[in-house]
């Protein structure tokens, strides 16, 4: 309970012994510094000594020359030698007011001790301007001293003036529970006004409870008094309370309110109103308001620029901030910023730099924010060297700089960390990360630096970062951006089972202003570890769904093969009002390249313009050369190619290679080859495609060339790479091994099967995307093992299940045939007619027209016949009449046990 509540006028005994106590513990002169006030030094500059007369009307008419002429320091040297006097009390509150609009808060506090200890007694005017000295220092304590000192000098119960200073200063110190109960007392005395009102509401929209505040301006304006309406302050101070929670409409009544009232005029209001509609994201209204108000300043052009920038109408933006320059308004921090945000967030960040060195040379300062939009700049296009020569900037200009607040000055570091990160310079950004200490980190430094190690560094150290802001040494809760980034780091690596806990996690602590973009987040994790059933559970028990999370479940049933349930997803979307844009249609073209739906692919990309009013861009482009490629209709791809409005890109031409890869059109392959070398883009990739393509066709010297040109190229194949799922939920990796001559995900396949309990799914992470030998190989795996088989590589998903794949051989078209070639016709083992030509292994041939069965091959035999054994293998496995004995079935298992021997 507030002094003020246990201190009645009745108990005037009661307030004189707490004056005395008052006075004893904070005001005396020997404890003023325990009461934090400023030390015993000259607050002002070099004290001159003013003779005086002790005629009072002769001493105000000297101290009002000198505060007429800025003689502060003369004034309170007379003040110092004059007795105290109530009709020269002015001039004290005088220098009180005149620190405090220097923002020299401490020296005003300090006017306000010397005043006391030279017998000065303070009024109704004097509290109000100590009270926001108090309020601007975030001075709880001193506050708290200089309310108790006002309640025993009678101010709190007769002076509104002092009691809603004395809020407001509640209120800065973020002790807004003690605001909130002195306005109750004020309520019940019946001592308040509007003042008190705003007071209280801008407590609240301080301290972030906007609710709080529209349910207080709500009870103001219902109490029906016509001694109390809502004033131009109360609008400005309740507006933004609206844009921050996006309540639209209660704007709209506030917007009618003002119009009613004549308030409009007002700058200030009609500033409020365009940055509400503009932060909720109606631009129409914004600009309208915008536009009606007769006088506008920098702050109605800010708030415009802001806005478009906002929802991402940067063209517009920029538009307007073109107009500015022409009209010679002047241009703010906040304009520049705003700028500079523009052109970050789209992605131009040379010219977000370019308008940055501009406002330097104009004489603006940057702020926090502008230097984090410049910083987000360089991330957006790469720009490492600019990032150190703006970091070089922040050291010298801005950081460890007297009067900074230190919040923004972490603002800019995360930014600085955020920026090495994204430049994928992580050396830099993980010592700067770990040069905070562990005290000083916010939330948003360690999601930074979790961001950057999800999207453009190793996922399992994003992860490892993210256990360790939960342990116990640090204890440090995540937001929902932070959860969104550990979600995006399983998705890169296929953590499912860790991806099941977060999402756990997530559930526990009710994130529910995040929850849109964590659900948005859990569909992407689930569909890219393998689970779209737990995906599309997600997106089912959504509550509220936007563009994303439409787009998000489209995107996994593609990467699955499933066709059918995206286009469902995607007339699902269409009927729920969601815009259709570009992104849109490349998801929907990927999941008919992907499902081998070549006519619903071709319709929808012919009609995309008529129907949807989208230009098709190169991505679309690159989308139907991957479908026609797939399908072999190499003609019409190439066809495609050379209608194309724009020039084609490098991916336009690795869709055709790989089209031409698979069936073996090796004419059109080297001529998109050329195509790729023209436009410089060397890598492994297109050596191994290249390299594929003429083995297909059987041309081994050109192999060997691509082999050799690779070599003093200094070019080396990725090698191959796959993860599969343990017991612990830990990845199991093995590169390539000899005994499966490159193969990895036979061999992860067989710790799988080795370490998984029967029935449940072994998944499979390769680095590469799959061939065609190992999904043969596991296609028929998957008819003699108890799991379903989910691989992913780097194009899709593949489900293999009882002899099966969800791809329906679409994607691994071209590469069915094996070493030793085998085909079942009915019951009938036949060996292929192109036997001799086609380099199979002798041995396992030579034994099997010998005996017809295997069990004669010795083990050198079996190294003979080099690893597509296992493939045969399986292969008769299908035909029973070559298991006719417990010995087979047991030589089937030697076999197993042989091909995965290096285990």
């Amino acid at each position: 309970m507030l002094l003020s509540s246990i201190c009645r006028p009745k108990c005037r005994h009661r307030r004189s012994n707490l004056r005395r106590l008052v006075l004893k513990l904070c005001f005396s002169s020997s404890t003023a510094q325990q009461c934090y006030f400023l030390p015993e030094d000259e607050p002002i500059q070099h004290q001159h000594v003013i003779p005086f007369d002790s005629d009072p009307n002769t001493t105000g008419s000297a101290l009002s020359n000198f505060l007429s002429s800025d003689r502060h320091s003369d004034a309170l040297s007379l003040l110092r030698r004059v007795p105290p006097s109530r009709s020269l009390l002015f001039y004290w509150n005088n220098l009180i007011k005149w620190s405090v609009s220097l923002q020299d808060q401490r020296n005003a506090l300090h006017l306000f001790d010397e005043m006391r200890r030279l017998d000065w007694i303070p009024d109704g005017y004097t509290y109000p301007y100590v009270f926001k000295a108090c309020g601007d220092l975030s001075s709880l304590v001193i506050g708290e001293s200089v309310h108790a000192l006002a309640l025993v000098s009678g101010y709190t119960d007769s002076n509104v003036f002092v009691d809603n200073a004395a809020v407001a200063m509640y209120g800065r110190c973020g002790a807004y529970d003690k605001a909130q109960q002195l306005f109750d007392e004020m309520l019940e005395r019946g001592l308040f006004d509007t003042i008190s009102w705003n007071s209280i509401i801008s407590v609240y929209v301080q301290i972030g409870e906007y609710r709080k505040a529209l349910r207080m301006f709500e009870k103001m304006v219902s109490r029906g008094d016509i001694m109390l309406r809502a004033d131009a302050v109360s609008l400005v101070n309740v507006l933004p309370a609206c844009a921050s929670v996006k309540y639209w409409r209660t704007g709209i009544e506030i917007h009618a309110y003002a119009i009613r009232r004549g308030l409009l005029e007002d700058v200030f209001v009609g500033n409020a109103i365009v940055d509400m509609y503009a932060k909720c994201g109606l631009m129409d209204e914004a600009k309208n308001v915008f536009d009606r108000m007769e006088v506008k300043d920098v702050v109605s052009w800010n708030a415009l620029v802001t806005g478009y920038s906002q929802i991402g109408k940067f063209d517009v933006a920029l538009r307007l901030f073109e107009r500015m320059r022409k009209e010679g308004i002047g241009l703010n921090v906040v304009t520049w910023s705003a700028v500079i945000a523009a052109y970050a967030q789209r992605g131009l960040g040379y010219e977000a730099l370019d308008v940055f060195r501009e406002m330097i040379v104009s004489g603006s300062q940057p702020n926090a924010v502008t230097l984090v939009s410049v910083l987000s700049g360089c991330a957006a296009c790469g720009a490492l060297v600019q990032g150190k020569e703006t970091q070089c900037y922040v050291i010298k200009r801005f950081l460890n700089l007297e009067g900074n607040d230190p919040g923004d000055e972490m603002m800019v570091i995360n930014g600085l960390i955020d920026m090495y990160a994204k430049c994928q310079n992580f050396t830099t950004a993980r010592a700067m990360f770990d040069s905070i200490e562990r005290k000083d980190r916010s939330v948003v430094t360690w999601t930074v630096m979790i961001g950057g190690y999800a999207q453009h560094g190793e996922a399992s150290d994003a992860l490892g970062l993210f256990s360790e802001m939960l342990s116990d040494k640090c204890r440090m809760m995540p937001n929902g951006f932070t959860i969104s980034c550990a979600l995006v780091a399983c998705a890169r690596i296929g953590a499912l089972r860790l991806g099941r806990e977060i999402h756990g996690y997530a559930l526990r602590n009710r994130y529910e202003e995040a929850m849109i973009f964590i659900s948005n987040c859990l569909i992407d994790m689930y569909a890219k570890s393998g689970d779209v059933v737990a995906a599309r559970a997600v997106f089912d028990n959504m509550i509220m769904k936007n563009e994303v999370s439409w787009t998000s479940i489209m995107t996994g049933y593609g990467l699955h093969g499933r066709g059918d349930e995206a286009l469902e997803i995607f007339t699902g979307m269409r009927r729920a009002g969601f815009p259709i844009d570009g992104v849109t249609f490349v998801v929907v073209l990927y999941a008919c390249s992907h499902s081998g739906m070549i006519d619903q692919g071709m319709n929808y990309f012919n009609n995309m313009t008529k129907d949807f009013g989208i230009v098709p861009e190169v991505e679309h482009y690159a989308c139907m050369v991957d479908l026609l490629g797939r399908a072999g209709r190499l003609d019409e791809a190439m066809k495609l190619i050379k209608d194309m409005p724009m020039k084609p890109n490098p991916i336009i031409w690795v869709a055709l290679l790989s089209g031409c890869r698979l069936h073996g059109n090796v004419e059109l392959g080297q001529h998109a080859a050329n195509k790729l070398l023209e436009l410089n883009f060397e890598n492994d990739g297109l050596y191994t495609l290249l390299s594929n393509l003429y083995a297909s066709a059987r041309r081994w010297k050109d192999v060997a060339k691509i082999r050799l040109l690779m070599k003093h190229s200094g070019i080396r194949k990725r090698p191959g790479c796959s993860w599969v799922q343990g017991k612990r939920g830990r990845q199991h990796d093995e590169e390539k091994g000899d005994l499966l001559l490159e193969h990895s995900e036979k061999l992860a396949l067989a710790y799988g099967i080795l370490t998984t309990a029967p029935g449940v799914p072994i998944r499979i992470t390769k680095n590469l995307r799959v061939c065609g030998d190992c999904h043969t190989a596991i296609t028929y795996i998957s008819r003699i093992i108890e799991h379903e088989v989910i691989l992913r590589d780097t194009s899709r998903f593949h489900h293999f299940r009882n002899g099966s794949c969800s791809c329906k051989g679409y994607c691994s078209r071209g590469f069915e045939k094996f070493c030793c070639g085998f085909v079942d016709k009915g019951k009938q083992r036949q060996a292929p007619e192109t036997y001799a030509t086609e380099g199979s292994c002798g041995s396992c041939y030579a034994n099997f027209l010998a005996t017809g069965n295997l069990v004669s091959l010795s083990e050198q035999q079996l190294v003979d016949c080099d690893h597509e054994m296992f493939e045969v293998l399986v292969k008769w496995l299908d035909n029973d009449m070559f298991i006719k004995t417990l010995e087979d079935i047991d030589l089937c298992v030697q076999i197993l046990a042989w091909t995965f021997r290096s285990i």
